[in-house]
C-alpha cells in the first residue's frame, strides 16, 4: 500500500515538472523578410534571384524553372510561436515572369531588368 502511495506520488511530482524541460526552437529552410522580397524584379536572371535570396529549398521536381523558398519555424516554447512562410518564382527562358507567397511584391518588380 505504501509503495502504491509512494509510486502515485513521484509519478504526480514528475508530471508537474514537465513544463520545466528546455524544448530548443527549431528553424527549417530559407528565411527571408520583406526586405530581401523588395529587392525583386521581373526579367531578373537565376542567378540574380540567388544572390538576393540565396538558393532555394526545392526547385520543382518535374519543373527546374520553378523555385520554392519555404521557411518553418517550430518553437520549442508554445505552439502559438509556430510559423510558416512560402514563396515561389517561376522562370521562363532563365527570366523572373511570376513571384508569388507569404509576401507583397513591391511596385518596382513589376519595372522589368535591363540587362
Amino acid at each position: 500500500m505504501l509503495f502504491r502511495v509512494l509510486a502515485i506520488v513521484i509519478a504526480l511530482s514528475v508530471s508537474a515538472c514537465s513544463s520545466w524541460v528546455y524544448r530548443i526552437d527549431v528553424p527549417q529552410g530559407n528565411y527571408l523578410e520583406q526586405k530581401d522580397i523588395d529587392r525583386l524584379q521581373i526579367g531578373m536572371t537565376k542567378e540574380q534571384v540567388k544572390f538576393v535570396l540565396g538558393t532555394p529549398v526545392v526547385e520543382g521536381a518535374f519543373n527546374k524553372n520553378i523555385w520554392h523558398y519555404v521557411y518553418r519555424f517550430k518553437s520549442g516554447r508554445s505552439v502559438e510561436f509556430d510559423t510558416k512562410k512560402q514563396f515561389t518564382i517561376t522562370f521562363e527562358e532563365n527570366k523572373v515572369v511570376k513571384a508569388e507567397g507569404d509576401f507583397e511584391l513591391p511596385e518596382s518588380y513589376y519595372t522589368p531588368m535591363v540587362n
